[in-house]
């Protein structure tokens, strides 16, 4: 089986298993996806859901967050942790949107990345969940699972990217991703994974890994 036959029916399954493929993140638009997806460095995504409802009530426009005071977004978002470098972030990305980007979030990848805080991992989830375009979100769950069976043989996280980006249809992609997030919280999981329930294990190149 080539890694384009593999890649292909591990959309199958996983579309299968989870058809209704969401981000697990909760935001209203494209900036509190942003912020959300900012908060969510070394933090659960279940926590930035606690976190964000009472941020996004004070905050409700890029304007409010880019005239923030940093001790107000400190206070609300601390129990993310690395609270005071994600506040600079959020009021960053606030104010550089504004002035370079006319107030909208951009809808690339390279504008996206010279947002402050703003990644690869974070700026290919804007693009394929707000504006609908091909993207590959490489998190850790991701890392791991495709290497499992067998799409990568790598640990970058933009040489993964860009290879899956060669293996999944480009409709696919950005579902793709969010569903192996499920996926490796349900099944597959870093330690003790549940090969034996696994409905890829006939697919997976490391059975038990």
């Amino acid at each position: 089986m080539t890694k384009k036959e593999r890649a292909l029916k591990a959309v199958e399954i996983l579309k299968e298993i989870y058809p209704d493929a969401i981000c697990s993140l909760e935001a209203g638009n494209a900036f509190e996806l942003l912020v959300a997806t900012r908060l969510s460095a070394q933090c659960t995504d279940a926590r930035v859901n606690l976190v964000t409802p009472a941020l996004f009530a004070r905050y409700k426009t890029i304007e409010d967050y880019a005239a923030a005071d940093i001790k107000d977004i400190e206070n609300y978002i601390h129990s993310c942790g690395f609270y005071r470098a994600k506040a600079e972030s959020i009021i960053g990305m606030a104010q550089k949107i504004l002035s370079d980007f006319g107030g909208v979030v951009p809808d690339n990848i390279e504008d996206l990345t010279t947002l402050p805080g703003v990644g690869r991992k974070t700026a290919n989830l804007i693009v394929g969940d707000v504006y609908g375009k091909p993207a590959v979100v490489v998190d850790t769950h991701c890392i791991r699972i495709s290497n499992r069976i067998g799409l990568v043989n790598e640990k970058d996280p933009k040489k993964i990217e860009l290879e899956l980006k060669k293996l999944l249809p480009p409709e696919e992609s950005s579902d793709f991703c969010h569903r192996i997030v499920l996926f490796g919280r349900d099944i597959c999981p870093a330690r003790k994974p549940k090969c034996a329930e696994c409905p890829m294990s006939d697919y997976c190149k490391k059975v038990g890994v």
